[in-house]
């Protein structure tokens, strides 16, 4: 299969085939921590799998920076394959692979120390502390495998080859479910056991992502070890993927105070909470393979001045996104109790998971829209009015519903929040392609004052096909 150009052909056929490769990659993504959930489930109590579930947002909060800033990788390395530059693939590739080294290992150390003072910021119960501690530590060690890979899949992702992330996800998968069954089933390490296959598995996705990188694409250079930065290179990277990157991290605390609200409600109810996610998470994987495909195809049409394709794409890629997102969640909203029940028999657990699984589902479409012009948007470098328009939705909208809800109402039926939150950030993005005069402009001109770091007469890069 040869890597995707998104200036070219049928945009939807495009975007399909550039998604799908993540979209399998998610499922088996979402695969191996499932195997997690099933494997806490039927081995541990429902202790174990609350910790579990709970300690993802502390460990998202510390990764989530550097997962934006490898988005602002993709995005700069896109608009540079659409200019044809060369140079600036490069240079962008190297000062990556710096970054990754720079900031990987403090954020493990730092994490270390920090994992029980957010655990008690969130309320986590006594009766899942162990558990969550645990886990956070020992998955915040895995920390450079996990911002090395993301980084990797961004630079693949701005070349258009996103078939790539799908091979290192197969082994990752392979990896993670033998060794999830070899510690705890075999050996009963318990949660620490699913703490360390994830973290070794992430090692793997990563050194396997630098072979085919260096096999593939050997003229663009990849470093195995930190080297030199390219300043310009770096402030471009930044001033895209870091306004995104607060914005994960802000919108992570979000999900802390969330997570806090969900914790206060009992161990049953976080396990519940934990459970349904997994579902949830199946409709996601739509949202994220099709996001990164509006985020290559508008950064690359951008970089290529193909304004009249980036006009059409921008109204097909988020419509076919909501529209794919709410026949999965009708879909799943259908068959949610058979699958609830392979992870736990616990009949409160499962109430709590059904309905959070139905709100949900019914109300992902709305996020699949918003995420689509999001990425548009972000295509082009213009991440500022995103950036404001997420923190909003978590903070102004989904958090004080959420503290109304639990307060004058029923703390069982926070997630209607979700909802809330999500319609706000779909008219908010609608109403910027509406109102926006600088939008407007940028479509019909092509006026930004984001600017490419390529020279006057670029070096055309020769991709290989595949």
């Amino acid at each position: 299969m040869k890597k995707i150009d998104m200036t070219k052909g049928s945009i939807i056929k495009n975007v399909l085939l550039f998604a799908l490769p993540i979209v399998l990659g998610n499922i088996l993504q979402y695969l191996y921590t499932t195997v997690d959930t099933l494997v806490i489930g039927n081995y541990c109590d429902h202790t174990a799998l609350a910790g579990v579930g709970t300690s993802s947002q502390p460990v998202e909060v510390l990764l989530c920076i550097f997962l934006g800033i490898g988005t602002g990788v993709s995005i700069l390395i896109s608009q540079h394959a659409g200019a044809d530059d060369k140079q600036g693939i490069e240079d962008a590739c190297k000062t990556a692979v710096s970054f990754v080294f720079y900031c990987g290992i403090p954020i493990s150390v730092i994490g270390w120390f920090l994992s029980p003072v957010l655990l008690r910021i969130m309320g986590v119960p006594e009766d899942v502390w162990q558990h969550a501690l645990v886990y956070t530590r020992i998955v915040l060690c895995s920390a450079m495998g996990n911002i090395g890979y993301n980084m990797n899949a961004g630079i693949l992702r701005g070349l258009g080859d996103s078939n790539a992330s799908l091979y290192f996800l197969i082994v990752s998968c392979i990896a993670n479910i033998g060794l999830d069954l070899l510690f705890v089933a075999v050996f009963r390490m318990g949660v620490a056991g699913v703490a360390l296959a994830t973290g070794i598995a992430m090692y793997l996705s990563w050194l396997f992502s630098i072979l085919y990188i260096r096999i593939r694409y050997p003229e663009i250079g990849l470093p195995l070890l930190p080297g030199k930065i390219v300043g310009k290179e770096l402030k471009s990277i930044l001033s895209v993927g870091l306004p995104i990157g607060l914005n994960n991290s802000l919108f992570s605390f979000g999900h802390m105070a969330m997570q806090t609200m969900v914790n206060h409600q009992g161990s049953v109810f976080m396990a519940g909470w934990s459970v349904s996610g997994r579902v949830n998470g199946i409709a996601n994987m739509a949202i994220t393979g099709l996001s990164a495909a509006a985020t290559t195809f508008s950064g690359q049409n951008y970089g290529a001045k193909n304004l009249d394709r980036l006009r059409q794409g921008q109204i097909l890629i988020p419509a076919l996104s909501g529209g794919i997102t709410l026949t999965l969640g009708i879909l799943f909203i259908l068959v949610r109790m058979p699958i609830l029940s392979l992870f736990t028999k616990d009949a409160a657990v499962l109430t709590v998971a059904g309905r959070q699984v139905t709100v949900m589902m019914l109300c992902q479409w709305m996020y699949a829209v918003y995420n689509g012009i999001a990425c548009i948007v972000n295509g082009t470098g213009r991440v500022k009015y995103t950036t404001a328009v997420n923190i909003l939705m978590l903070w102004a909208v989904r958090i004080p519903a959420a503290f109304l809800i639990s307060k004058l109402y029923d703390g069982g039926y926070i997630m209607i929040a979700f909802p809330a939150s999500f319609g706000f950030g779909m008219f908010a993005m609608i109403g910027y392609y509406i109102f926006s005069k600088s939008w407007k402009r940028l479509m019909k001109t092509g006026d930004s004052s984001i600017t490419l770091s390529a020279v006057k007469k670029p070096e055309r890069i020769k991709i290989p096909a595949r």
